[in-house]
């Protein structure tokens, strides 16, 4: 057992297929940051009703230990295939203790946590899963949830949300970086209303104060964009700007994606312990990787 390290990548396991998949995004993640890769089964404790209840048998707690060992043991295994070179800096780690609270705790001093996006049994299936909805909400690092449903091309762009909060702003860099280390595009949607698709009949019916909001818009993510291209010449961007909910269209744009990178929280939103509606939307019903940038 090798104990976690600083600012390294954090994986939740739990021996399901989503499990599984976090594991081979986040190896190859890791490999391609030269960081160390931990991966961690955390075993929750068993809780006993207050009346008299025999004891545990030891071969129970036996099982269940061999169970957490397999378990580690056999995401190293698919780690080390998918990472081969970086095979010295796979761990693992087995913790009894509730689950996201742990996880929690381990992401103070963590460069990235990843979870799968559903659990084992059947209610977390029904619904995001409840240790990556955990941590989305509650992570003091950046939390990628990765989905099952779709294998994104290699060559897809990485998308973000920018929208000119701080939250935005460290998605943006994270954006930057992993779009860098891919070799691959960045798409940078900026949505300038929440109110849902403007249209009119013909541009030319548009008021010219509404053509001048869209213009400034541009320019404004223009700004927002340049010093970051200048910090990552080598990252081609692609601008959109839209007068729609930025939840639908990055959504939309997330279809030919290899990853999407959104904010916790959006302009007006709430800090904190709260998930904006926008990543809400993305980490629920995105099926590619997510990466929700979180920070303390």
């Amino acid at each position: 057992m090798t104990d976690t390290s600083s600012h390294d990548i954090v994986v939740g396991v739990d021996g399901s297929a989503s499990s599984a998949a976090a594991v081979t995004w986040a190896a190859q993640d890791a490999e391609s940051r030269g960081v160390a890769l931990s991966l961690v089964h955390v075993v929750p404790p068993i809780v006993l009703p207050s009346s008299p209840m025999p004891d545990m048998p030891a071969s129970y707690a036996r099982a269940e230990e061999d169970r957490a060992r397999r378990i580690v043991d056999d995401a190293r295994k698919l780690a080390s295939e998918v990472a081969p070179h970086h095979v010295s800096q796979i761990n693992t780690e087995v913790i009894t203790g509730p689950i996201v609270p742990t996880l929690v705790d381990m992401s103070k001093s963590a460069a990235l946590v990843v979870v799968g996006c559903l659990g084992q049994n059947a209610v977390d299936r029904a619904l995001l899963g409840s240790v990556s909805s955990g941590l989305v909400h509650h992570a003091h690092c950046p939390v990628a949830v990765v989905h099952t449903e779709h294998s994104p091309s290699p060559q897809d762009p990485v998308l973000v949300g920018i929208d000119g909060s701080p939250a935005s702003e460290r998605a943006t860099a994270i954006a930057f970086d992993e779009a860098s280390r891919r070799g691959v595009d960045l798409v940078a949607l900026h949505a300038w209303t929440d109110m849902g698709p403007l249209e009119f009949p013909s541009i030319n019916w548009a008021p010219i104060e509404w053509r001048n909001i869209e213009e400034r818009e541009e320019e404004v993510l223009s700004e927002r964009l340049s010093g970051w291209q200048a910090q990552y010449p080598d990252v081609k961007v692609h601008r959109v700007v839209v007068a729609d909910r930025p939840g639908l269209r990055l959504l939309e744009h997330a279809g030919h994606a290899q990853l999407v990178v959104v904010g916790s929280h959006g302009r007006g939103g709430f800090s904190g312990m709260l998930l904006g509606s926008v990543s809400s939307a993305l980490v629920h019903s995105a099926q590619v990787p997510v990466i929700v940038a979180r920070q303390d």
